[in-house]
């Protein structure tokens, strides 16, 4: 590989981004059947699927796409939520009606995405037959926007006639992407999609802790901050509807096999980052995530945390996190070790909201032996196995749609 050839490759790694929504790529000639309705909404658009032998939407269930980088797609979510359970499907057999919710920007703030929400939500309304009481959720981010849009619509005073809100593994005390990880966007020397992603408006209030890449720190972004000061001053939570979550973390405290303070990703190769390291997060003061290495232009730099639990190994939904880079890397040309591909993402104490994830204690909390009071939520249901996130599977499907209104 001659030096601009390896120049090349090192500025080509941050060509992706991490997924927060079921979405899948279409297999296997597998298609995505015509909309009945499409709706053009501020900032998004929804597709209307009628429940079985209906001709208007009668049983509406609502639900918001989550968090990525660019425009919603769709038929992606529609397969994602096919794929290895028949959620829509499952709901249009037993006569309810979808509305699918996309975004113009997936990134874009969440409190500008719960504008769409609100639209959709007025919008369907107005367009049913009937009095039946709506059902209104997300899959990961969109638990969040969902959950600030009826909240505020309550706190305005309007009726959204919701009986049941739901979120999907949505990371209601924030998200995880491993330190190095977010720092690494940055070390890419040019501009790049996962860097964008990382800065982006919704990473910044969903993430538990962000990497500033303009100084390096490390902390609570001030984006979060504001955010939960919004949620706040509408009052937190809907109180109206009666309040259900799922988590693709398990309940009894087991997390993924993820050791803390071991090489999860590692370029052991002479080019492409050579000597680049991602360390799995460890307890501790100063302690080392990620040691950073580049070729073009050359630089070093050393990436350090202070007073965080061991959220890579913690109970929750895991993402291909360090896999997805691994990916990336090789495709570039370059030599990997890649020995914890999937690390937690959204803890499990996080998508019940029973506790936050600031002491090890509590990220790792027997969820399953707390008192249920102790959750922002009505019922809620962990997986019995660790799943990735926003996986949906026939255990988490089956319980949510035995639990909407009738």
């Amino acid at each position: 590989m001659s030096g601009q050839q390896g120049e090349s490759a090192e500025q080509s790694i941050g060509a992706f981004a991490l997924a927060g929504s079921p979405a899948v790529a279409a297999v296997g000639g597998a298609t995505v059947p015509a909309a009945d309705e499409e709706w053009d909404l501020p900032g998004g658009f929804a597709r209307v699927y009628y429940g079985g032998g209906h001709h208007g939407i009668t049983r509406p269930v609502v639900m918001a796409d989550g968090f990525n980088l660019g425009r919603s797609d769709l038929d992606a979510l529609y397969l994602g939520l096919e794929a290895d359970f028949p959620l829509i499907g499952s709901l249009r057999q037993r006569g309810h009606d979808v509305i699918l919710i996309g975004y113009d920007e997936r990134s874009a703030s969440i409190l500008d995405n719960a504008r769409t929400v609100t639209d959709a939500i007025m919008r369907t309304i107005a367009s049913q037959l009937g009095g039946a009481p709506l059902t209104v959720g997300g899959f990961s981010m969109g638990g969040l926007v969902t959950r600030y849009a009826l909240a505020r619509l309550e706190y305005q005073r309007i009726d959204h006639r919701t009986q049941l809100y739901f979120s999907y593994d949505s990371p209601h005390r924030g998200a995880v992407v491993p330190v190095g990880l977010q720092a690494f966007a940055h070390f890419i020397p040019v501009p790049n999609d996962f860097a964008k992603q990382m800065n982006s408006a919704a990473a910044r209030q969903m993430l538990w802790r962000h990497y500033n890449s303009q100084d390096g720190s490390v902390g609570v972004d001030p984006e979060r901050e504001k955010f939960l000061a919004a949620l706040r001053d509408v009052g937190g939570w809907p109180r109206i509807p009666r309040l259900l979550a799922v988590a693709n973390g398990r309940g009894d405290g087991q997390g993924p096999d993820v050791p803390p303070g071991q090489t999860a990703l590692a370029s052991t190769g002479d080019r492409v980052y050579p000597g680049t390291k991602l360390l799995t997060q460890a307890e501790g003061h100063d302690v080392v995530v990620a040691e950073l290495k580049r070729l073009f232009p050359k630089a070093e730099k050393t990436i350090r945390t202070s007073g965080f639990p061991a959220l890579d190994g913690a109970p929750g939904g895991t993402l291909g996190s360090y896999r997805i880079l691994a990916a990336a890397l090789e495709k570039a040309g370059a030599t990997v070790d890649l020995r914890h591909p999937d690390v937690c993402f959204v803890p499990t104490v996080s998508a019940v909201s029973i506790r936050d994830l600031d002491r090890p204690e509590d990220l790792y909390a027997n969820v399953d032996e707390l008192a249920p009071d102790d959750s922002n939520l009505d019922d809620f249901l962990c997986s019995s196995t660790t799943t990735g996130h926003t996986a949906i599977t026939e255990e988490l499907g089956t319980w949510l749609l035995d639990r909407l209104p009738r």
